[in-house]
């Protein structure tokens, strides 16, 4: 329940449509109240009735000239359509009450905030103007009529406007309440649609970027083979070198292959990891290709992992669990900490390391691409954020839910990836 009464960047009402609004309605006050005085030769206090529009006059100038925002808050939607429905009571009031067949036009503020403002806020202005409604079946101004003094409506008839307001009030409020809700949902879809969208098109433009430095760095490459064999011919004699030169000539080799499958598929001519496996055999297999190169000290922690099942080989998961591993293994001091807790219904992988930690300023950002972090001291760059952006996109396309953070028990970064063990067996 308590989730109607909050508030969200969709709970906002747009100012240029309101303002506009203001004016057919103050136009239209103006109208009526002149003709009905001056045509019609009804008699009430003219001069009062006029200064209650100079009001809505004046607020409406305020919203245009001093009010800098283009959406009105919750909160300021909340003062403005208050202003209304007052000022626009303060008008009934002198002109007859319940039995004048403007009052009518009082549910309108109401009915207006209730699609797109708070349910707290709508709930204030329904309570509002039923306290209005009730003030003016019992208080109001006399509206004598030209046509006839002793004007007379029946108690059965009089009583029953304010009942048929406040019903239509409530009736009218709950369907656009309804109406509002589903908006705000769409909304909401469509805008985390739109950054869905963004973050595809943003690993798009990364494969791009790899098949063109592919191609870039093949020519460099290229002459780097050339010159290796030149200097392995002249060299030849000399079996400390020559070994060197072979070295270099197999790394060489080796990110031409490398170069090769990013222009082509990295995914598909991957080769690491071939076969279904469960999910502590993948997180051994990838730490096993990082320590044959790393000077950290990998624990590992399957104590409380119970599920058994092989899950079908993921290529995204393979890479994403790299490239959190990885993150890791870049950044501990000495150690990476990697538990893996699972039970019937779900399988959580927790990456630990013993480093800085992610920088305060980016917490909230952690999973954007192209994430830079500048220390005090150094001014280095840190990192590019590329790897978690990778990593967490294809991860969570996979089923996981992610939560990277400070480790409250280490001194680095931690990162939890977790899957129920259903949307495991079905990749």
């Amino acid at each position: 329940m308590m989730k109607f009464f909050e508030t969200s960047k969709f709970h906002t009402l747009k100012k240029s449509t309101y303002i506009s609004l203001r004016w057919i309605g103050i136009i239209g006050q103006l109208f009526s109240v002149n003709i009905v005085y001056f045509y019609f030769d009804f008699g009430f206090n003219f001069l009062l009735a006029n200064f209650i529009i100079l009001v809505g006059i004046l607020s409406n100038f305020y919203l245009i000239f001093v009010y800098n925002k283009t959406q009105l808050s919750d909160r300021s939607a909340l003062i403005f359509l208050i202003i209304d429905i007052f000022q626009l009571g303060s008008l009934i009031y002198l002109t007859g009450g319940v039995v004048n067949p403007f009052i009518v036009f009082l549910l309108i503020p109401s009915v207006f905030a209730s699609s797109n403002l708070s349910f707290r806020t709508n709930l204030l202005l329904v309570i509002t103007t039923i306290f209005i409604i009730i003030f003016l079946t019992f208080y109001s101004e006399n509206l004598p009529s030209p046509l006839n003094d002793n004007f007379y409506v029946d108690s059965y008839y009089y009583y029953s406007i304010p009942v048929a307001l406040i019903i239509a009030l409530i009736f009218l409020n709950y369907f656009a309440i309804v109406f509002g809700i589903e908006s705000r949902k769409r909304k909401e879809a469509l805008s985390k649609m739109e950054e869905v969208m963004a973050q595809e098109h943003e690993m798009l433009s990364l494969g791009g970027q790899a098949a063109a430095a592919a191609h870039s760095l093949g020519t460099p490459l290229s002459t780097i083979k050339i010159i290796t064999q030149e200097l392995k011919d002249q060299l030849k004699d000399q079996k400390e070198l020559t070994q060197d030169i072979e070295l270099l000539s197999s790394q060489v080799e080796r990110c031409n292959q490398i170069l090769k499958k990013l222009s082509i598929n990295p995914v598909e001519k991957d080769d690491f990891i071939d076969e279904d496996l469960t999910l502590k055999e993948y997180i051994n297999q990838i730490v096993s290709s990082f320590q044959e190169t790393s000077d950290k000290n990998f624990i590992l922690n399957f104590d409380q992992d119970s599920n058994p099942k092989k899950i079908p080989r993921s290529i995204e998961i393979i890479y994403g669990l790299r490239n959190f591993i990885g993150n890791a293994n870049k950044f501990a001091n000495k150690k990476i900490f990697i538990s893996l807790k699972s039970n019937n219904d779900y399988s959580e992988v927790i990456i630990e390391d013993d480093g800085g930690g992610y920088p305060s300023e980016i917490l909230s950002k952690i999973g954007e691409p192209y994430l830079r972090s500048l220390t005090e001291k150094k001014k280095d760059k840190i990192g590019l954020g590329l790897g978690i952006f990778i990593g967490k996109n294809l991860l969570e396309k996979n089923f996981a839910s992610l939560n990277c953070q400070n480790s409250k028990t280490r001194s680095g970064a931690e990162v939890n990836i977790k899957w129920r063990n259903t949307d495991l067996l079905k990749l």
